[in-house]
C-alpha cells in the first residue's frame, strides 16, 4: 500500500502516476543510455527522461545532455561520438556523498611550509 502512495505522490522516488500516464499516452521512446535512463519525446516537441534509479539531473551523460536541452536535435550515437582512452566514464555529481573530493580526506595533518614569527 505504501508503494502505491509513493508512486502517486512522491516524485523523487521514481516516476509518478501522472508521468507514467503521460509517457504511455503521449511519449515516443527515443532511446536509452548506458545507465538505463530512458528518453521520451512528445509530438509537441517536449522531451523528458525516466531515470533508472534515484532521480538526479547530473546522471544524464553528455550524449543525451545536448538532446534533452535542445542544443543538438540529433542523438549522438556511440559510433558518432568518439571516445578516447583517456576519457573517464560519466559519473553523477558526488557532492555530499562519501566519495566526494576533499583535499584532506584522510585527516592527515597538513604540514606547513613556513613558520610563524609570533609564538
Amino acid at each position: 500500500m505504501l508503494t502505491f502512495f509513493s508512486k502517486i505522490f512522491v516524485w523523487w522516488n521514481q516516476e509518478t502516476l501522472g508521468t507514467k500516464l503521460k509517457t504511455i499516452f503521449f511519449g515516443k521512446f527515443v532511446g536509452s543510455d548506458s545507465s538505463g535512463n530512458k528518453y521520451y519525446e512528445s509530438k509537441a516537441g517536449k522531451r523528458w527522461v525516466i531515470y533508472s534509479a534515484e532521480i538526479d539531473a547530473s546522471k544524464i551523460p553528455n550524449e543525451w545532455y545536448s538532446w534533452i536541452h535542445f542544443i543538438n536535435n540529433r542523438i549522438e550515437n556511440n559510433h558518432d561520438l568518439e571516445k578516447y582512452d583517456w576519457q573517464k566514464p560519466h559519473q553523477s555529481n558526488l557532492t555530499g556523498t562519501a566519495d566526494a573530493y576533499h583535499p584532506n580526506k584522510n585527516n592527515e595533518e597538513v604540514k606547513k611550509k613556513y613558520t610563524t614569527w609570533k609564538s
